[in-house]
């Protein structure tokens, strides 16, 4: 019970910072990937999926591959409404999709920065939905944000409690 409430009040304070910054610049900071990344970083503290790396370089592997493939196949389309049923503007959006989550799978790994996560934030851009340079930029600083908070406020709970992680029981029996 105390990791499931530990966990849920951590990741809403991670994303009270970046709903803050979109709330005051505008912007928007806040997207659907970023939902799962803050979970994994108030779950999973101890884990190499929260590496800072790895969160940052996933989603800006995903965020350059998003907008590539958007502007090759699908610039101009949106998925903002239904496309008709087999239409020009459809195929391009299913194709985006498809080349920008291609891509981002296989750059994640290569480059050793899996963060599932990132695969929507590909998927985010490829359908036009944040799809221009200064939009990906945004997506990028907010992970970015996200990250650098995160591990700030482990380096002030190591500092006052002595180590950076809470164990909580079942933790400890494992």
């Amino acid at each position: 019970m105390r990791r499931r409430v530990g966990t849920s009040l951590y990741a809403g304070v991670l994303f009270t910072v970046l709903g803050v910054i979109a709330w005051g610049s505008g912007q928007p900071v806040i997207f659907p990937s970023l939902g799962p990344t803050a979970f994994v970083l108030a779950f999973d503290r101890r884990s190499e999926r929260t590496q800072t790396y790895r969160i940052i370089g996933s989603h800006s592997i995903g965020g350059i591959v998003g907008l590539t493939a958007w502007t090759v196949v699908a610039a101009g389309a949106s998925i903002t409404e239904t496309p008709i049923p087999f239409s020009i503007q459809g195929f391009r959006l299913a194709a985006s999709a498809t080349i920008s989550i291609v891509l981002t799978s296989w750059a994640m790994i290569a480059a050793d920065a899996i963060h599932p996560p990132a695969c929507a934030t590909t998927l985010i851009i490829s359908l036009g939905l944040l799809s221009t340079p200064l939009r990906v930029a945004i997506i990028i600083g907010s992970v970015s944000v996200l990250v650098l908070f995160h591990t700030g406020v482990l380096f002030i709970f190591k500092r006052i409690v002595g180590e950076s992680h809470p164990l909580y029981s079942e933790e400890k029996s494992g």
